[in-house]
């Protein structure tokens, strides 16, 4: 799963990086406003981690132009501004949850969970298809009641798999979830993996959509 950091200190932001990306999540992170514009016109996130005073572009307009576009990206604002008229503030320009610095990490970790939540329209923390679940926050796999043992990025496959249940997910959007801004992916990396999940689980439960893509097996 993808995220987007934008935030302006660069001890903080690095670890935040750091922390999300023990947890499991590929991290792009930016240091101004405009930047974090960009990346989101130009690659798929699930979540928008918002920072309100940053430079060249405040993170107050940056959330005002993409709600004003129809873009409906969960955005936990990050900010020391922690007045109740802030919280309102920032609440009613449409971020999905406002957390004050300084925070504990682990909560940063269970809002993002929660606002996911909302966001597909879930009240559990396990993602469930048929035999085979997943619970993000436990890094357990169950199929057909075994456990399944993966690595990161089987894990991470399998995840964006299994969060658009009877949709094709493309190859290119595969990679999204596994790698962030400047990390090198080899050109048959994707395949490997779907090889290793159909080994581990089972060769029927994922389905290759010639020249589409991946999905779950009904």
């Amino acid at each position: 799963m993808r995220i987007l950091l934008a935030e302006d200190d660069l001890s903080l932001g690095e670890s935040i990086e750091s922390w999300l990306s023990l947890d499991g999540y590929v991290v792009d992170r930016v240091m101004r406003g405009d930047l974090a514009e960009t990346a989101l016109a130009t690659h798929d996130y699930q979540c928008l981690l918002l920072d309100r005073g940053l430079p060249g572009l405040t993170g107050d307009a940056l959330l005002r132009t993409l709600r004003a576009r129809r873009n409906t990206i969960p955005v936990i604002m990050i900010t020391a501004r922690d007045a109740l008229r802030d919280r309102i503030e920032g609440l009613d320009l449409g971020a999905d949850d406002y957390l004050v610095k300084p925070f504990d990490l682990e909560e940063l970790s269970a809002r993002i969970r929660a606002a996911l939540r909302r966001y597909e329209g879930r009240t559990d923390t396990r993602l469930q298809h048929g035999d085979l679940s997943m619970d993000p926050v436990a890094k357990q796999v169950t199929y057909q009641g075994r456990s399944i043992d993966l690595t990161a990025h089987e894990f991470a496959v399998l995840q964006a798999l299994l969060r658009r249940p009877g949709h094709v997910v493309s190859r290119s959007q595969l990679e999204d979830a596994l790698y962030a801004w400047g990390e090198e992916v080899e050109s048959n990396t994707i395949e490997v993996h779907i090889h290793n999940l159909r080994r581990k689980l089972d060769p029927s439960v994922i389905k290759t959509i010639r020249r589409q893509g991946y999905r779950l097996a009904d």
